[in-house]
């Protein structure tokens, strides 16, 4: 039987919630320093090369909204044009992380609890709720520095991080369309049920 989320075929153009956790639940990011790499590798595929000497491939894919906690992540992503080009980004991201985690940490074996998984965003009123589901994560979402909430508030701009897509959909202040949401734990307890996380 299929794993819940484990999506082969992509489509483009499309967004994808794009999530994973540590293998047996284990903590994934044990410092800043490791979100700052985790983050510093999606640059590496995402943004233009520097110099000649960057030879990383290149993935047409956006990063609309994400979220590090110390067990697993979230990502909103939006591929345009090649539905392979998630499935590729991830591939390389998974694997360069690891290798780095393992050496620094002395470990070895698999990092992740599997390959990644990823749930398609199907209207906008589900990208919406994807997006504040992402920044509601932490307890103290807020002031949380290991998200995007800060782009979408504008405290912080980055050519890494492309909030516009989901910000042009509302009519409101996205801090209000955020803190609408009566039940947080509501909200975290549906949409973990949907992706079985």
């Amino acid at each position: 039987m299929p794993s819940k989320n484990l999506v082969r075929n992509f489509d483009a153009p499309a967004f994808y919630h794009v999530y994973n956790r540590g293998a047996g639940k284990q903590k994934i990011f044990l410092e800043s320093a490791d979100k700052e790499k985790f983050l510093s590798l999606f640059e590496r595929h995402l943004l233009p090369a520097e110099d000649e000497a960057d030879t990383y491939p290149r993935y047409n894919v956006e990063i609309a909204a994400y979220c590090l906690m110390s067990n697993h992540f979230h990502l909103l992503l939006y591929q345009d044009t090649d539905p392979q080009a998630i499935t590729g980004l991830m591939k390389s991201v998974a694997t360069a992380y690891t290798m780095y985690f393992n050496r620094k940490y002395k470990s070895s074996g698999h990092l992740f609890q599997g390959p990644f998984r990823a749930s398609r965003i199907s209207d906008e009123a589900y990208l919406l709720h994807i997006s504040r589901y992402i920044h509601l994560n932490p307890r103290t979402y807020r002031t949380y520095y290991w998200s995007s909430l800060k782009h979408y508030l504008g405290k912080a701009a980055s050519n890494l991080i492309h909030p516009d897509r989901v910000l042009d959909m509302l009519p409101e202040c996205y801090l209000e369309f955020l803190e609408d949401y009566t039940d947080r734990r509501e909200l975290l307890k549906t949409i973990k049920d949907e992706l079985a996380l």
